[in-house]
């Protein structure tokens, strides 16, 4: 097993900025050159403003898509609480899916984080009774499910 080395005070080798990090504490606070403190002062001016995060992304994606189709719908998910307890906010998302490539005639439907985390938000076991979804269809196909207004 190797043995870790200490830093005594007789080394010679011991470069000088070193020396403050080995200080006791209590001795004094190591000098700071005046650029460093000057860089410093320019990085507390310009603070950034903290973001959300995904919120410009999800925006973004939204603006990417050329819009071919947009339809509004009220589904009604009573049937899905005839499913076993453990099955039925999974049973949920299928049911979304089928829904919308039903209506848009289409078998490429994905479903986005906000309508999964709507339909996911109280759990496996207790999905919502009604939802209302926005599905969109761009000019390559694709149709994507998002949450509508309201409820």
């Amino acid at each position: 097993m190797a043995r870790k080395q200490v830093a005594t005070e007789d080394d010679s080798d011991i470069e000088p900025s070193r020396e403050t990090e080995l200080a006791e504490p209590g001795e004094g606070k190591p000098e700071i050159a005046e650029e460093e403190t000057e860089e410093l002062e320019t990085e507390a001016k310009t603070p950034e403003a903290p973001k959300a995060p995904g919120t410009e992304e999800a925006v973004e994606e939204e603006e990417e898509i050329e819009i071919v189709e947009e339809k509004f719908y009220d589904l009604n998910l009573r049937r899905i609480w005839t499913a076993p307890r453990e099955k039925r906010t999974p049973r949920a998302v299928r049911y979304v899916r089928q829904y919308a490539a039903n209506r848009m005639k289409t078998d490429n439907v994905s479903l986005s984080e906000e309508t999964n985390s709507l339909l996911w938000n109280r759990g496996i076991s207790k999905p919502p009774r009604k939802i209302r979804i926005r599905v969109v269809k761009d000019k390559e196909g694709k149709v994507i499910v998002f949450p509508g207004e309201g409820k």
